[in-house]
Order: structure tokens, then C-alpha cells, then sequence
């Protein structure tokens, strides 16, 4: 028998204990938590998660753009093996999104330091600086991204706040140097195993704890608008009309229609719509819309956007309407390395935690590190699938659940 098949011993006190007092850095209300990348929040949290890794016996150190690495020396010169995930949250979000990662990959190579000694491979735990977007609207991903060298020379002059100072400026009142951003980039990871929480109901619907993921979805983002003609709402009639309003109803119930159609995992939302002029007595002149369609499968999505964009057409034509869209946002889907993916299903029924296998419909910082090493990902139950929110909610359970399978894969990837 493996060793990895010993049951990995989580003291589930200590798991409880790093999840609180991390999130009473930008703590809001009971159970919520702003913290933005490179507030002062922000760096308190940095500095507790620093000073927990060397409590645990881990080598700190944080690169150029504030990540912070927690690291268990290996005996072989081979790359490393690291988990972790994003310490910032929304604002305001709740305990346990990015956080419970980034807590999670410490306390999963401090058990096995404790437990099984040093490993072969060198184990690395990461709390990345940024993920949610949610002080720089386009900075997402600015942790894992440096960390692959995706972050453009000029983009932290580019990458603007909401409140308007860049993240360079924010940066640098942090004590980090926009200049030194490339210094981040890694090539000496083997493998990423990120744990996170579901953010949705699936996990609870089935009945159980944890999730093996196999592909990260892919997402597109269109911007759309259909124009019509402008006209008073009583003098003219239904028959002659060129209403884009009366399109755009039928487009939005034909796309989400469509996903439902397809069938789990794919997804449309149409989340944000303005129509101009937008009066009781007027048919509008045109409609501005959001389109959110996601898919991890490849081909199916291929096929989910040609459908989408098909229907717009349809609509449009028939009624006399014009349609165009931009896409804002594209991302291919992620699949999971299949042999972590065997080895994490494999551990979790060593240690006896029940599981399912289950693709993601959120990104992850996984996608960004799919650039430099081999990736998958590990997702704990959400109470009621929420997240994004201060309701946000996992038992210690089910957590421990988590952070058992983890370290396990991990001792399975390292020793």
C-alpha cells in the first residue's frame, strides 16, 4: 500500500483558527471581509500568512508583486510541486474565497512536514496578491500572472482603480517596484493543485464534500446591441414597428433558453442591459446588453457561441432589427492535468473521503499556472452555493475533507 494511503492527520481547531483570524484582516460585519490587493488590509494579511508559514517550519519569501511562497526544501533538484490560491477578496466578499486556498495549501505541507519529513520534490504553498478584480477592474489574475510572465511592460501604468491611481502607484506605496515585475516569473513548478470553494450548489445537491475538477469552463463575454427605430408608443402600430426592445426580449430568453437546452455545464447570462431612451411612451431606438456564455468543453462551446450568435441574427432579421456585438472577453477552457486528476480521485478514496468529479463554471488562478505546469484542482462543498458574498459559507468538515485529499495528492506529487 502507498504511503500516501496513511489517513492524513488535520487538526480541525487550527483549521478554524488560520480561517478567523485571516479574515479579521478587512473584516465587514459578522462574516464579511473587503481586502483589496495592496490596501493596508492587504498587507496585514500578507505579513500573517508569512509569519504562519515560518510557524510552520517553511521557508518565506514574497516576490516582486507580493505573492507570498511558503516553502518545504525538497532532497532532488526537480521542480516543485505547489498549491495555493488568491488572498484578496471582493468587496465585500466572505471568508472563504481565494482564502481558503491559500490557508489550505499551508496547512496541507505543514502536515506533511510534521507527518512524513522532507519530501523529494520541493512543496511550495502560495498566497497570491490578486485574483478578483476588485479595486483594478482589469488587474485580474495579477499574482498568477506574474508568476506565468503574462503581465505586459506597461500594464501597471495601464491597469487604472476604481478610485483612479494605478497599480503601479499602488504598488509602489506598498513598497514593491512595478520595474521588477518580471522577477515573479517561474519556471522551476511541476504541478499546481489549487483548492478552492465550489461557489455553487453542486456539491451540496449531491450530497457530498469535496469535488475533483477536471477543466477549468471557458467564457466569453460579448457586449451587444440592437438598434430599432425610435417611435411614440401608442400612434403606431405593432405590425409596422422596428422595436428592439421587443427583440431583445426574445433574443435573451432564446440565449439563456439555448444553455438550459444544452444542458449542465454550460451557462448564459445576460447580467447587465441599458435601453436608450429608455421612456414609458416611447418604443426605444436601440438596447445595449451583456452576454456571459460558458462552457469547459471545447467543441461544445464552439458550438454554444455559433447557436448564440445564430439566434441573434434570426431574431434581427425577422424583425426588421440590426444586431452587433464585440466580444470583450475570451478565455479557452482549462482542462485538468488527467494524471493529477487520477492521482486526487485515487487519494481521496484512500483517505475515505467521498467525492465527485465535476468541471468548474467559475476562473481560477489554475488557468494562468496551465501556462507553466501540469494543474488541477480540489473543490470544497459552498453551504447553499454562495459566494461573492458575506453569506459565503464551508463547515470546517468539509474543509478538513479538502485539506486531507490535498495533502495527500500533494505527498503523492512530492515524496
Amino acid at each position: 500500500m502507498p504511503s500516501s494511503a496513511k489517513l492524513i492527520e488535520i487538526d480541525p481547531a487550527f483549521v478554524e483558527k488560520v480561517i478567523m483570524e485571516l479574515a479579521s484582516f478587512g473584516a465587514v460585519g459578522a462574516t464579511g471581509v473587503s481586502r483589496t490587493v495592496y490596501s493596508p488590509e492587504w498587507v496585514a494579511a500578507t505579513d500573517y500568512y508569512a509569519r504562519t508559514c515560518e510557524e510552520a517550519g517553511l521557508d518565506v519569501h514574497r516576490d516582486a508583486v507580493g505573492n507570498v511562497w511558503g516553502r518545504l526544501r525538497g532532497s532532488s533538484g526537480e521542480k516543485s510541486v505547489a498549491s495555493g490560491s488568491h488572498i484578496d477578496s471582493q468587496t465585500p466578499g466572505g471568508r472563504y474565497d481565494g482564502a481558503l486556498g491559500a490557508v489550505a495549501a499551508l496547512i496541507a505541507v505543514k502536515a506533511l512536514k510534521e507527518q512524513f519529513g522532507p519530501p523529494k520534490r520541493t512543496v511550495e504553498a502560495v498566497a497570491f496578491c490578486e485574483e478578483e478584480s476588485s479595486r483594478f477592474p482589469n488587474a485580474n489574475y495579477w499574482g498568477s500572472r506574474a508568476v506565468t510572465g503574462r503581465i505586459a511592460p506597461g500594464d501597471p501604468e495601464r491597469v487604472i482603480a476604481f478610485s483612479g491611481e494605478t497599480i503601479a502607484e499602488a504598488m509602489r506605496e506598498v513598497g514593491l517596484d512595478p520595474a521588477r515585475i518580471p522577477d515573479a516569473k517561474r519556471d522551476d513548478i511541476d504541478s499546481f493543485v489549487e483548492l478552492h470553494i465550489e461557489q455553487g450548489p453542486i456539491l451540496e445537491q449531491a450530497g457530498l464534500p469535496v469535488a475533483v475538477v477536471d477543466a477549468i469552463t471557458g467564457i466569453r463575454h460579448y457586449g451587444a446591441r440592437i438598434s430599432g427605430v425610435q417611435n411614440h408608443a401608442g400612434a403606431f402600430p405593432m405590425d409596422i414597428r422596428h422595436d428592439p426592445l421587443a427583440g431583445f426580449a426574445e433574443i435573451a430568453s432564446g440565449l439563456i433558453n439555448t444553455a438550459h437546452r444544452v444542458g449542465r455545464p454550460a451557462v448564459t447570462t445576460v447580467g447587465r442591459v441599458l435601453v436608450e431612451p429608455n421612456f414609458p411612451g416611447i418604443i426605444p431606438a436601440s438596447v445595449e446588453f451583456s452576454i456571459d456564455a460558458r462552457h469547459p468543453d471545447a467543441a461544445a462551446r464552439r458550438r454554444l457561441y455559433e447557436m448564440h450568435e445564430n439566434l441573434m441574427r434570426e431574431v434581427a432579421d425577422r424583425r426588421g432589427l440590426e444586431v452587433d456585438w464585440r466580444v470583450m472577453i475570451d478565455h479557452e477552457p482549462s482542462p485538468s492535468n488527467p494524471e493529477i486528476v487520477s492521482t486526487l480521485q485515487r487519494v481521496a478514496s484512500e483517505q475515505a473521503v467521498p467525492y465527485m468529479t465535476m468541471a468548474s463554471g467559475a476562473g481560477h488562478d489554475s488557468q494562468q499556472m496551465a501556462a507553466i505546469a501540469k494543474v488541477a484542482m480540489i473543490f470544497v462543498r459552498s453551504k447553499d452555493g454562495r459566494s461573492h458574498t458575506p453569506d459565503e459559507f464551508s463547515s470546517i468538515e468539509d474543509i478538513v475533507a479538502g485539506i486531507r485529499v490535498l495533502a495527500a495528492g500533494l505527498h503523492a506529487l512530492a515524496y
